[in-house]
């Protein structure tokens, strides 16, 4: 019984050619791959944030003021004081 499971497990292992593993392997590999990539760009963009934070932080020791967007000042428009109906 032992000696016609193993002839059956070696058929069935053989019905899988190599070249099949291989496609497979490379559609993995390949995948993984732009996977990384997507990765490498956000590590890219966080550490491009960090060091214009860093610029911020050495400005700030010196003295500088907070860079950033500018205050809006609005002006005042008269129809504040016309009196409500």
């Amino acid at each position: 019984m032992k000696k016609y499971l193993k002839s059956f497990w070696n058929w069935l292992k053989d019905l899988t050619t190599l070249d099949e593993s291989a496609a497979e392997l490379y559609g993995e590999v390949k995948s993984r791959a732009k996977e990384v990539k997507k990765e490498f760009d956000d590590v890219k963009k966080a550490t491009k944030n960090v060091v214009n934070q860093s610029k911020d932080v050495v400005g700030a020791v010196k003295g500088n003021k907070k860079r950033g967007r500018k205050p809006n000042y609005k002006t005042k428009t008269n129809n504040s004081n016309k009196k409500k109906k």
